[in-house]
């Protein structure tokens, strides 16, 4: 290496290394992007004005542009369900069948079914919190391992599974051209994995605190009722069923519908067949804020996203690709480890994959992994280590929403939402290393 390339590439370390301590601080993603990315562009051989005017911009508006629509959509479809109580009503339908026996598995399974259909996994987590709350209580849980519940179910295995019409499945689609199902035999097998050891974990993590002494202990915030009257759990279950067939199913080798148009179509069958939920003269209020929760959501994720595309043009990102390339063993695993890595530091999935996958895809398909592979492998890979304390998706809900500390509630959270997909991604490496051809 050179020594322009040793100052590229411990400047690539610090503006990454300030950029997750700053997040970690609560310092405005865009603020400290465009700080990290000038770092990077000044010790990586770039004129600034050209890194920040055009490099990082290009990055910004790129994403943006491929992904307002899927955001928006998927932010309309979540109020949606949220304003009628369909998320609500169908969870509740979940915990009742699976009844009191199973009742901790039964929330992490009713954010899944949620996630799965493309609702937000923030609208997800806010509605089957009061649910939570309540079989918590009737099965003296302790109340500390309700954030590991929920994000459990929203944030692993149903968000980066095949089908499932979510960011983390669409930003891979985009860029490498393949469709949602991609990898859908090792992709199902492997979330399916994550499902039953987080499960496995997270029954005998509570047995172990009861055994303890453990039980169910309420925050003075907490309050309990029944809701007056909610849509039958089917019936609300319909939009997303719809969605799901419409973005996935072919016809004459074509999908029906593309994500947005799909899961556009879910928002609209929701506002009709659970119509008598909600006031009509407030739906316009409600999409608005939705628009503008959606702005919010996405122009985050581009911040980060454009400090990937200033790293791109810097002269030490050629050495960090061949070192991801050059990972001793299975070929694919380099992808997987980069793209972690890279959405723990970004503490971010969906940032995570807007970075990894132009980066680092086409060199591992120049050494024949299938865009297929990479596509389901990857978004896998990005559910693991970004779910470190300083996610705003973990911090939101385990302070935010359960008023719950990190130092209560973290650990198991980090168990079921690290571990577990980091589990789950060992297992598409294996797969996808010894079955590459399983459509």
């Amino acid at each position: 290496m050179t020594i322009a390339e040793i100052i590229s590439l411990l400047g690539i370390i610090v503006g990454l290394s300030l950029l997750i301590k700053m997040v970690m601080k609560g310092v405005n993603i865009f603020v400290v992007a465009i700080v990290c990315s000038a770092i990077v562009a000044v010790t990586g051989g770039l004129n600034l004005y050209t890194a920040l005017k055009v490099d990082y911009m290009t990055g910004f508006v790129g994403f943006l542009k491929a992904n307002f629509f899927i955001f928006l959509t998927g932010t309309l479809m979540g109020k949606m369900m949220e304003i009628t109580n369909g998320a609500k009503s169908i969870a509740k339908m979940i915990v009742k069948v699976l009844g009191k026996d199973k009742a901790l598995i039964s929330i992490p399974l009713a954010c899944g079914v949620l996630a799965y259909g493309g609702v937000s996994v923030f609208v997800v987590s806010f509605a089957v919190f009061p649910i939570a709350l309540e079989v918590f209580k009737e099965a003296d849980l302790p109340r500390n391992y309700i954030p590991a519940a929920l994000t459990f179910g929203c944030s692993t295995f149903a968000m980066v599974a095949p089908g499932a019409p979510q960011i983390h499945n669409a930003i891979p689609a985009q860029i490498l051209g393949t469709e949602i199902m991609a990898g859908a035999v090792n992709g199902f097998i492997s979330c399916g994995v994550m499902l039953v050891v987080g499960c496995i974990i997270l029954y005998r993590m509570v047995a172990k605190e009861k055994a303890k002494g453990a039980h169910f202990v309420p925050k003075p915030t907490d309050t309990f009722h029944e809701d007056t009257e909610l849509p039958n759990g089917f019936v609300a279950l319909i939009p997303i069923v719809v969605s799901i067939l419409l973005i996935n199913v072919k016809i004459n080798g074509k999908t029906i519908a593309p994500i947005e148009v799909g899961v556009f179509a879910g928002t609209l069958l929701t506002f009709i067949l659970l119509n008598k939920y909600q006031d009509n003269k407030k739906i316009s209020g409600h999409v608005g804020e939705a628009c503008k929760t959606t702005i919010i959501s996405i122009c985050s994720t581009c911040a980060v996203v454009a400090f990937g595309t200033v790293v791109n043009h810097t002269i030490a990102f050629p050495i960090i690709v061949n070192s991801m390339v050059n990972i001793p063993g299975p070929a694919i695993a380099g992808a997987a480890i980069g793209t972690t890595v890279i959405a723990g530091v970004c503490g971010s999935a969906s940032g995570g994959l807007g970075i990894a996958v132009p980066l680092l895809a086409p060199a591992f398909m120049a050494k024949g992994i299938s865009a297929m592979a990479l596509h389901r492998t990857m978004a896998i890979a990005s559910a693991a280590l970004d779910s470190l304390p300083h996610n705003g998706y973990i911090v939101t809900v385990t302070n935010g929403l359960c008023n719950e500390t990190h130092k209560d509630a973290y650990m198991p959270v980090f168990w079921l939402t690290v571990i577990t997909p980091i589990i789950g991604t060992i297992v598409a490496v294996i797969l996808f290393t010894m079955f590459p051809n399983l459509p």
